[in-house]
């Protein structure tokens, strides 16, 4: 059975914080090929698309193309602040590999 990704509270708290919906803007999260593992995400303020998978929260959306569902298949999408920064994170279990930066992975 394929799930959906799922978005953390927190994710949806940053976006409203930011004013996302205000915007009328979604988080993109998609997945392309290339970085130093094989894929990469790209994330971003998008406007949603058709054929986008829509999670919303906390009147906030997260939109994932079609093309890029498969590689989040029941991955979670959150917000993290550490000291190295602020940003949005994906912990994704069809990942084999990561890179450091956790930007990319391989399946």
């Amino acid at each position: 059975m394929t799930l959906p990704p799922t978005v953390t509270p927190r994710a949806f708290e940053r976006l409203a914080e930011i004013g996302a919906a205000n915007q009328g803007k979604a988080l993109r999260v998609a997945v392309e090929g290339g970085g130093c593992s094989g894929f990469q995400y790209d994330i971003s303020l998008d406007d949603p698309a058709e054929g986008d998978l829509v999670l919303e929260g906390a009147g906030e959306k997260v939109v994932v193309d079609e093309v890029s569902l498969p590689f989040l298949t029941n991955a979670t999408i959150d917000f993290s602040e550490e000291l190295i920064g602020a940003r949005f994170v994906i912990d994704n279990p069809n990942a084999t590999a990561a890179c450091g930066c956790g930007t990319s992975f391989s399946i």
